[in-house]
């Protein structure tokens, strides 16, 4: 063979190494993941996961409820189906020093975070003695003692908002990581395309997280994005992408920790889309006439988290009656935070005036 093609050929298959591949980085998270998807959890820690994800689920069936009479006000949306991504993502985040932000559909998120549902409940129900003094509401929610930053009303605007918390930790060098969660609906947003560039450019220590439900407000990705695997929309940008199975905690919880520990050791952006399935409307006052009662049931049969993890944990040796008794403590958890909520008093008038203004500067 001639020195010359010679020369090309092994200059070829320099290339393809991952050394000097450059497109390697965007691949390599992706593949880890691949190559070992699940958390190899203890009985201990899935019960726990299961826990967790039977709060939510029992929490904003009772939010439902509440709505229903007229106790809660506005607009409420639910966070049923989607409940590994919360809390397999927020477990792998470290307690008081990670922040969390995400869209206005936030109660999953701060339970998940281990914020009292007493609190969040009386939020919801507008008392004086929720986490926002009432004043927030189902969507606006906020904790900086828990570094939860948000519930926003606005589609896409925490994600800009995040890459600032991101931005935080990096001058604070406190070795924080932020959670900036959106919506399939948010991805089309110019803002988040903005916070991309920054977040690369500066390697500022956040990841990404696309909860991609299928159907934005009442919208299929697929009439409404032209690029529908979100995980790749960071690429212009060089973040890496991973896609997960949102339904699976374990799954969550695993790409979580390699999501998050790329990030932490200063390497910047990662992005995440986790594919989920939410089982209720957009909002309490949303009808979902734009899918069928038999897909959402297809999905609850089949790929529903908590009945996933309910059978592994069966597998594991966990009965079925303790399983019952983990049901009933939640529920009477769930239940005193509604009574809780509806015992406490409404905000004094003069609240109106407090929280509007920053007064130093």
């Amino acid at each position: 063979m001639p020195k010359a093609q010679s020369d090309a050929k092994s200059g070829a298959n320099a290339a393809a190494t991952p050394a000097e591949d450059e497109d390697f980085a965007l691949r390599s998270l992706q593949q880890a993941h691949a190559a070992d998807r699940r958390y190899k959890a203890s009985k201990e820690e899935l019960l726990h996961f299961y826990e967790q994800m039977l709060l939510i689920r029992r929490f904003e069936e009772k939010a439902g409820q509440l709505y229903g009479l007229g106790l809660i006000g506005g607009f409420c949306h639910l966070y049923i189906g989607q409940e590994a991504v919360a809390v397999g993502l927020q477990s792998a985040l470290k307690g008081g020093v990670d922040s969390v932000i995400t869209g206005y559909r936030d109660h999953g998120h701060m339970l998940a975070y281990g914020i009292d549902p007493k609190v969040i409940m009386a939020e919801l129900t507008g008392r004086h003695s929720g986490i926002s003094k009432g004043k927030g509401g189902s969507m606006h929610m906020f904790s900086v003692d828990h570094k939860f930053y948000g519930g926003h009303g606005i589609v896409g605007a925490q994600v800009p908002l995040g890459a600032g918390l991101a931005f935080a930790h990096k001058y604070n060098e406190d070795g924080g990581v932020t959670l900036a969660y959106f919506g399939d609906g948010a991805a089309n947003q110019g803002q988040v395309y903005e916070a991309f560039n920054m977040a690369a450019l500066w390697k500022l220590p956040i990841v990404f997280v696309v909860e991609n439900n299928q159907y934005a407000m009442g919208t299929a990705v697929t009439r409404g994005s032209a690029e529908t695997h979100f995980y790749r929309r960071g690429t212009a940008f060089r973040i890496p992408g991973m896609q997960v199975d949102g339904m699976d905690v374990l799954e969550v919880h695993k790409a979580g920790q390699i999501a998050i520990d790329h990030v932490r050791a200063g390497n910047g952006p990662v992005l995440m889309e986790l594919s989920t399935y939410r089982y209720r409307g957009h909002s309490m006052s949303d009808p979902a006439k734009y899918r069928s009662r038999e897909e959402v049931q297809g999905v609850r049969e089949k790929r529903d988290p908590i009945e996933h993890a309910k059978t592994e944990l069966m597998e594991m040796g966990v009965s079925e009656a303790s399983l019952k008794d983990v049901d009933k403590r939640v529920r009477a958890q769930v239940a005193e935070a509604a009574d809780f909520a509806e015992s406490s008093p409404e905000p004094e008038m003069a609240e109106l005036y407090t929280d509007v203004l920053v007064e130093r500067y």
